[in-house]
């Protein structure tokens, strides 16, 4: 269970950094890439959950599905489905020019937006830093 908790934490870390980094994103004005990067941080956090139930690899991107097969003793995870609907919305187009019908992510995503995706992606983080700590 050590090893687990260990890989866990790394993962948890790094979404600790992807969210500030959200934060940054969002207050500077760069909103798409404050979407993105807070999917993302929600998406390690989920995988850091993963890693605490001792799985070795944990593929994917998308945080329904990460979800849905994640070890939930607690149900606090089923709380966070629609944020991970919400979320995975963000994975593609904030990124690419082609993930939308016209324009660029940095002319179509909002601050609004960003700062919606960052309370949702801090939800995630403080499920999984609850976790880790817990056991």
């Amino acid at each position: 269970m050590k090893a687990a908790r260990t890989e866990a934490g790394r993962w948890l870390r790094q979404a600790e950094s992807d969210l500030a980094f959200a934060e940054l994103g969002a207050r500077e004005g760069f909103p798409a890439q404050a979407c993105f990067t807070s999917q993302q941080a929600a998406e390690k956090a989920l995988k850091a959950i993963h890693y605490l139930s001792g799985e070795r690899f944990v593929p994917g991107h998308s945080l329904v599905e990460l979800l849905e097969t994640a070890a939930d003793p607690t149900g606090t995870l089923a709380q966070l489905l629609d944020s991970a609907r919400q979320l995975d919305q963000y994975y593609i187009p904030t990124r690419y020019p082609n993930g939308l019908p016209g324009g660029i992510p940095a002319e179509i995503f909002t601050d609004s937006q960003a700062a919606d995706a960052v309370n949702r992606a801090r939800a995630f983080i403080e499920v999984a830093r609850a976790a880790i700590s817990g056991c």
